[in-house]
C-alpha cells in the first residue's frame, strides 16, 4: 500500500486527515511521525484528485532533488581550509569517535574501503533501504528493509555481498556525501580521509517519488525526486539512534527544493526544528545550488513577471508567495499574446486556464491563508507550455494600508526541469533551497577554498521573511570523495557535518557540554568562524562567516 502509486500520501495530523476524509467511506493507513505530523496513505480511486483547493498546499508532499553540481590524487585542501585536519591531529585528536552521522540520501556503497575499519569490518551501524521490501522494516516503521552492522559484516565476508545485503547506491550521491563527511583514513590519510573518520555511520536510502506526484508537479521520470513524507520518516529513524545508542547524532541533508514558503514553516522544516532542538542532536543542511539559476523573482505589485520557456517540455510549476494583509489577483499572457481572465481568491478553489491559439493549459491553485506560513499563495501549473515569453500579471484585489505588496516567486530547481525555464529579471537573493530555511538547523552556503571566492551557484539568503540564513559558509568545490572529485552544496554540508561531529565528540562524548543541541553547536561554530574585514555580517552569502572548527576551539581556549 505505502509504495504503490495507486495510493496517495497526505501529510497532516490525525484530526486533519479525518476532516479531509470525513465524507469518504474508506479505510486508510495512518502513521505518526512527530511534532504533530503524520502520513495517511489512501487509495487514489476513492478520494478527490490532488489539488490545493481541496487538500490544502501543505498536505500534499513536496518533492526534493539532489544538490550536487558537477564531477571532476586526493587533495585535503577543503578540509584544511576549515581547520578540520588540525583538529583531527593531537592535541585534541577529534575524529568523530562516539558520534553517529546519519545520511538521508540515495544510499551508500557499503563495500567501499572508506566505510571500513582497519580490520575490514564496517563502520556502518545500519542501512534502512526504503526501496527493498523483502526483509523486515525498522521497528515502528511500515516499509523498507533494515540492515544492521552484523548483516553488513556478513555481506563483506561473503563471495557475493549483494546476496546478503542487496542495498546499493547506483546514483553515488549518498556515497559521496558519506565519504566526504565520515570517510576512513586510508594510507594514514595520504590517499583519503573524511572530515570525521572515526564516526559511526547510519544511512537511509530514500524511495523515489510516486508517479502521481511527479505528474502533479510535472517532473520527468528521469529526474531523481524524493517525497517530503519519506524524508521525515528518515529523519525520525536517524534521530531515534541518539536514544537507542546513547550517542550524539548529526543528521546530514544534501537534498533541496524550491517548493515551499522559504520561511522555515513547512512540515519538514518544522520537524527538523524539533529534532535539532533536542540535546545531543544536530542537523546540517546544504543551501542548494540555485543562486545563479534565475529561478527566483521578487517585486511589489502591481507588476508583470516575465518567464522564458526555452523549448518544448512536459511542463513546470511555479509558486507565488505574498505577504499579509495583501490579497492578490493574477492573469497570464501567453507568448502569442492571449491574455487569461483575472483570477482572484474569492472561492479558494483551483481554476483552469486554456487558450485558443496555444495547447498550454494552466491550473491555478490559490490559498488566501496557507496553513503553515499563514501567507497567501498562488500555485501555477503550466502543462505543455509554448516556448517563448510568458507574462504573469499580479495586482491587488484588496489592499490594506499596512501591506507593502511584496511577493516572491520561484520556479523549480534545475534538476526538475526538462529544459531551461528562467525569469528575465531574476533575483539571486532568497535562493536557499528548502529545508535550508528551517531556523534551528545549521544551514551551509558554499565557497571555493582553492580561490577563496564565492561559489556562484550557491544559494543565498536571507529567508523570505528576513530571518538570518545561511548560518555559515564551507568549501564545496573540488571536494574529494570515495567516488571522485565533486562540487556543490551537498559537499559543503558534508564537510561541515564532519566538523559538527568533531565538536560533538568534544562536547558530548568527552563531557565538556553534554546538553548541547543544534542551536548551541551552531553558536560555537559562529564564534570561531573566519570573517573578512570588508563584509558586514551576517551576510546573505557568507552568513556569519566561513566555518573554522579550529577557530572554535581557539576561541574556547581564550575564555
Amino acid at each position: 500500500m505505502i509504495l504503490s502509486d495507486e495510493f496517495v500520501d497526505l501529510i497532516a495530523d490525525y484530526d486533519a486527515i479525518e476532516q479531509i476524509l470525513e465524507d469518504v467511506d474508506i479505510e486508510y493507513c495512518y502513521h505518526a511521525v512527530d511534532a504533530g505530523y503524520g502520513v495517511a496513505t489512501v487509495r487514489r480511486s476513492q478520494v478527490a484528485p490532488i489539488s490545493i483547493g481541496y487538500y490544502g498546499y501543505s498536505t500534499i508532499p513536496k518533492l526534493y532533488g539532489l544538490m550536487q553540481a558537477g564531477e571532476q590524487v586526493f587533495d585535503a585542501s577543503p578540509l584544511a581550509a576549515m581547520g578540520n585536519i588540525r583538529i583531527q591531529n593531537p592535541p585534541l585528536a577529534l575524529q568523530g569517535s562516539g558520534v553517529i552521522m546519519g545520511f538521508v540520501d540515495t544510499g551508500i556503497n557499503y563495500r567501499e574501503d572508506a566505510f571500513r575499519r582497519d580490520d575490514g569490518s564496517t563502520r556502518i551501524l545500519s542501512i534502512w533501504d526504503q526501496t527493498i521490501q523483502i526483509g523486515e522494516p525498522p521497528e515502528g516503521f511500515l516499509y523498507g528493509t533494515e540492515y544492521r552492522r552484523e548483516d553488513i559484516d556478513r555481506a563483506l565476508a561473503a563471495s557475493e555481498p549483494e546476496s546478503v545485503v542487496p542495498s546499493t547506491d547506483s546514483n553515488g550521491h549518498g556515497t559521496k556525501m558519506a565519504s566526504a563527511a565520515a570517510g576512513s583514513l586510508l594510507n594514514q590519510g595520504l590517499t583519503f580521509r573524511g572530515a570525521a573518520p572515526l564516526a559511526d555511520i547510519a544511512v537511509v536510502k530514500l524511495k523515489e517519488a510516486k508517479a502521481y506526484l511527479r505528474e502533479y508537479y510535472l517532473i520527468d521520470d528521469s529526474a531523481v525526486a524524493y517525497q517530503e513524507n519519506d524524508i521525515m520518516e528518515a529523519v525520525k529513524y536517524l534521530q531515534q539512534m541518539a536514544v537507542a545508542f546513547s550517542r550524539p547524532v548529526v543528521i546530514v541533508i544534501g537534498l533541496g527544493t524550491n517548493m515551499g514558503s522559504h520561511d522555515g514553516t513547512s512540515a519538514l522544516d518544522t520537524y527538523l526544528n524539533i529534532v535539532a532542538g533536542r540535546r545531543s542532536r544536530a542537523v546540517v543542511v546544504g543551501g542548494g545550488n540555485e543562486g545563479d539559476k534565475e529561478h527566483h523573482y521578487e517585486n511589489f505589485m502591481p507588476s508583470n513577471v516575465e518567464i522564458r520557456v526555452a523549448g518544448q517540455m512536459k511542463g513546470f510549476c511555479a509558486e507565488i508567495w505574498g505577504s499579509l494583509p495583501d490579497v492578490y489577483s493574477v492573469s497570464i499572457r501567453s507568448p502569442g499574446g492571449e491574455v487569461s481572465p483575472v483570477i482572484d481568491f474569492r472561492n479558494g478553489m483551483d481554476r483552469n486556464i486554456s487558450f485558443i491559439f496555444e495547447r498550454t493549459r494552466i491550473r491555478v491553485g490559490i490559498a488566501l491563508v496557507e496553513k503553515d506560513s499563514g501567507d497567501p499563495l498562488i500555485f501555477l501549473r503550466f502543462q505543455d507550455p509554448t516556448p517563448g515569453i510568458w507574462t504573469v500579471s499580479l495586482t491587488a484585489s484588496v489592499r490594506k494600508q499596512s501591506g507593502d505588496g511584496r511577493y516572491h516567486m520561484w520556479l523549480p530547481i534545475e534538476a526538475f526541469l526538462e529544459d531551461s525555464v528562467t525569469f528575465l529579471q531574476p533575483s539571486p537573493d532568497v535562493t536557499l533551497t528548502e529545508p535550508a530555511n528551517a531556523s534551528e538547523v545549521i544551514t551551509i552556503s558554499t565557497y571555493d577554498s582553492y580561490t577563496d571566492s564565492w561559489y556562484a551557484p550557491s544559494g543565498r539568503g536571507f529567508t523570505r521573511n528576513g530571518s538570518i540564513k545561511p548560518d555559515l559558509a564551507a568549501p564545496g568545490v573540488g571536494v574529494h570523495t570515495a567516488l571522485g572529485e565533486t562540487d556543490g552544496s551537498c559537499m559543503a554540508a558534508a564537510l561541515s557535518a564532519g566538523c559538527v561531529a568533531q565538536f560533538l565528540e568534544w562536547a558530548v562524548v568527552d563531557g565538556n557540554a553534554f546538553a548541547v543541541d543544534s542551536r548551541g553547536t551552531k553558536s560555537f561554530l559562529i564564534q570561531g568562524a573566519d570573517r573578512s574585514g570588508n563584509i558586514r555580517y551576517p551576510d546573505r552569502q557568507w552568513g556569519y562567516g566561513r566555518i573554522n572548527i579550529n577557530g572554535t576551539f581557539e576561541t574556547l581556549a581564550r575564555l
